[in-house]
């Protein structure tokens, strides 16, 4: 499964991720034919869309750091 789902950033995908771990123990022959395939798009998509937010938030924060950065350099003539 995804290695990621036991981390803090699927804490926002935790009731989806739930219901997949359901899906998964109706055994190999429900997963196998495809009953969880719904399931598990609707998880990617929700691990997709928290993965592009922490990219954001990550981005603005190093925005920030280098515009303070730049900002200490100019304040102290470099």
């Amino acid at each position: 499964m995804h290695p990621h789902l036991h981390t803090k950033n699927a804490l926002a995908c935790e009731e989806i991720i739930a219901v997949l771990e359901e899906c998964h123990a109706k055994g190999f022959m429900h997963k196998a034919t495809g009953g969880c395939n719904g399931v598990k798009d609707k998880v990617n998509q929700c691990l997709r869309e928290e993965r592009t937010r922490m990219q954001a938030e990550n981005r603005a924060t190093a925005k920030a750091k280098r515009d303070k950065i730049k900002e200490d350099q100019k304040a102290l003539g470099l």
